[in-house]
């Protein structure tokens, strides 16, 4: 395990870049700092800019820009290989909660909780639409589909909702968990040819959308409290990562029946398992602690977490071989 020292307060958010090699960091000393990897080492100057704490991070896919959301509800758009600052772009009037880029690194996506999605051209800076459900619900999370048509949109209003951001329609509202206070966030997957929509619930359960018929299709309990951010890892395996308020991060797989045996064998060892709903596939996890973990494979997140202050607790892998075109309310 190693430990990465250098910011003067609280890391709100982190990042990976595409080729793993290096590591982002917001911090609540307004600072953004980048990390060897495989050496643990800051670079030398850390990107200064934000005002306010820094929230949200994002990599370009080439891992050439990386784009920023702050308390000073302000998007920053960074130059990695001069590592200084393109643009800056008056997003929002609150706090700017989550950022994703596209995949042809072309656009990025921003959300506040003001209630606003906006996307924007990272080379010119312009802001092509502003989307606002008409609940104006604040928006703490946004994820671009695999395919780059939709935004998938994270809200305090216990719903997640799929917009079309050019014809600026919602297509789909997905239901079933709790998010009425915390910044929670989630992800695309894919699990063999299924593509589904995975995300914490407050009430310590994750949920697992069918992405066209939006059919809860499984609910996973493993935290103790609020699951926080959820993160799928790239391909088809399902596999995926949660993080909550009880302080552990949990790593869960897809177990199919032949393999249920060896789960039991694995929960005597210290391996907790569970059922899915339907009976046909088990999902077990890995509890990590104290940066022990039998697999080191690096994992993108990008969240905001619940552990802060009361004034301000109101606060992306590609996944190939999803197919959302076409989708309908």
């Amino acid at each position: 395990m190693r430990t990465l020292e250098g910011h003067l307060a609280g890391i709100s958010t982190i990042a990976w870049s595409p080729d793993s090699n290096t590591i982002a960091s917001g911090s609540d000393d307004k600072a953004i700092r980048l990390w060897h990897r495989a050496t643990g080492k800051p670079y030398p100057v850390p990107l200064l800019g934000h005002h306010n704490y820094v929230y949200s991070l994002a990599f370009s896919p080439k891992g050439n820009m990386l784009v920023s959301g702050s308390y000073d509800e302000a998007v920053f758009l960074w130059d990695l290989r001069a590592r200084k600052q393109m643009r800056s772009l008056p997003a929002h009037s609150d706090p700017v909660g989550g950022v994703d880029f596209i995949r042809d690194g072309t656009l990025v996506c921003s959300c506040s909780t003001d209630g606003l999605i906006r996307v924007w051209d990272t080379a010119t800076g312009q802001c092509l639409r502003t989307i606002v459900h008409e609940d104006n619900a604040p928006v703490t999370t946004v994820r671009f589909s695999p395919n780059g048509r939709y935004i998938l949109a994270f809200t305090l209003d216990s719903c997640i909702r799929l917009w079309d951001y050019v014809s600026g329609t919602c297509k789909k509202t997905y239901q079933g968990h709790v998010n009425t206070k915390y910044s929670i966030g989630g992800a695309f997957g894919v699990g063999g040819t299924e593509g589904f929509i995975a995300s914490g619930s407050e009430d310590g359960e994750i949920l697992f959308w069918d992405v066209r018929s939006k059919e809860v299709l499984q609910r996973a309990r493993g935290h103790d409290g609020v699951v926080v951010w959820v993160d799928t890892c790239p391909g088809r395996s399902g596999t995926l990562v949660s993080g909550g308020l009880d302080g552990t991060v949990r790593i869960w797989v897809n177990v199919e029946d032949e393999d249920v045996d060896k789960v039991k064998t694995e929960q005597e060892n210290g391996v907790a398992a569970f059922d899915r709903d339907d009976g046909d596939v088990d999902m077990h996890e890995v509890k990590v602690e104290n940066g022990a973990s039998d697999d080191d494979t690096p994992g993108d997140e990008m969240s905001i977490d619940g552990r802060r202050t009361p004034e301000r607790e109101a606060e992306q892998p590609v996944n190939g071989g999803l197919n959302l075109d076409e989708m309908e309310e």
